[in-house]
């Protein structure tokens, strides 16, 4: 099945994307800085394991397509992402404590850069290969979320096949939204099906979504947009019955599920009525889907933040993620600021992606 290139073509806006990069390396300075003392971390104590499930890798060729993409719409560039390597990266986890990195691009400009389906393809596969390459050359030190182009249905099924059988992939890479299509749109049916027969993890980014670039108060479009671009998502998966069909697909949502855990009254006072039953699409009821989904802790580890989240989810369902390297590998500090018992923080440093990821326990 060929999905029309309308329903996926999608160009970002020139100012949102200077605006996110301008934030990020912002917000990636100030966040160096939000160190506990090495008086308080001793106090509380490292865990003996930690995983980032949110970890962004750069190859060289997409670092160069990158380059040339921001050139051409006059952006100014992020280091952070052209300065990348591979040793730098393993260099930062050992400093910082990181046992084990799953690795996924980041979601702007994907693999698109506003091209033809078969180049997003040709890129998603480059990438894939590379960082498969990183997997084997440093056994334990990463996974994979393989990305998908999305484009052309046929072809990312084809990428499906190749990831898992092939790569051996821990799991798939999607954005929250291809131009004007969020992930419970009808165009992607046959994607999620094939990721729940083949029980899958399904590792989900947020973006500024093309239509709402502009949508600003004076806050970096980032600030904004991209949290609720992860509730619109959830929000379209619920509502078209994909979270109840597509049964076995394990979901992981970044930064502590964006404005979900703040508005899941809110969705589930409009929709319960019409969710719960054998016709409905969420037959146990909103929040309890809500509940089966994953949310790792990248930039959502303020107090505020994360005693939403764990006020909706059980703390099972929580991994930690750092958004590597626009923002430090060092929040689990944050997390131990929290007083959390012991076996919550070390469920969400790494018990619970073993659980998500089997493979990663050894």
């Amino acid at each position: 099945m060929n999905t029309p290139k309308s329903a996926h073509r999608f160009s970002p806006t020139c100012n949102c994307c200077v605006s996110r990069r301008t934030f990020l390396a912002s917000a990636a300075a100030v966040g160096a800085t939000a160190l506990l003392s090495g008086q308080d971390a001793a106090a509380q104590g490292a865990p003996a394991k930690l995983i980032d499930t949110h970890h962004h890798f750069y190859p060289p060729a997409y670092q160069k397509a990158w380059a040339d993409w921001e050139d051409a719409r006059k952006i100014p560039h992020l280091g952070v992402q052209l300065s990348w390597t591979p040793q730098q990266d393993i260099e930062a986890m050992d400093k910082n404590g990181i046992t084990t990195a799953v690795l996924s691009l980041p979601s702007t400009p994907g693999v698109w850069f506003d091209g033809a389906a078969g180049s997003a393809h040709d890129i998603a596969r480059m990438c894939s290969d590379f960082a498969a390459e990183m997997v084997r050359d440093h056994p334990g030190r990463y996974g994979l979320f393989a990305p998908l182009s999305m484009m052309d249905i046929d072809a990312t099924l084809k990428e499906i096949e190749y990831v898992f059988d092939t790569l051996h992939a821990d799991g798939v890479n999607l954005q929250t939204n291809y131009g004007d299509k969020w992930l419970g749109d009808a165009a992607y049916k046959p994607v999620l099906e094939e990721l729940n027969r083949r029980k899958a993890v399904a590792y989900v980014h947020p973006l500024v979504a093309s239509c709402c670039g502009r949508l600003s108060v004076g806050a970096f479009p980032a600030v904004i947009e991209v949290p609720h671009d992860t509730t619109r998502t959830v929000t379209s998966l619920l509502l078209s019955g994909s979270f109840a069909r597509e049964r076995d697909i394990k979901w992981l949502f970044s930064h502590g599920g964006g404005t979900i855990p703040f508005l899941a009254g809110r969705i589930e006072a409009f929709y319960e009525q019409r969710a719960r039953g054998a016709s409905g699409f969420a037959p146990d009821g909103i929040e309890a889907e809500f509940r089966r989904l994953y949310y790792d802790t990248a930039n959502a580890t303020h107090p505020a933040a994360m005693a939403a989240l764990m006020k909706l989810v059980p703390v099972s369902q929580i991994t930690y993620g750092t958004d590597y390297p626009y923002f430090p590998l060092n929040q689990i500090d944050n997390l131990r600021q929290l007083n959390l018992p012991a076996a919550d923080l070390a469920g969400i440093a790494s018990g619970n992606a073993t659980r998500l990821l089997p493979r990663l326990s050894a």
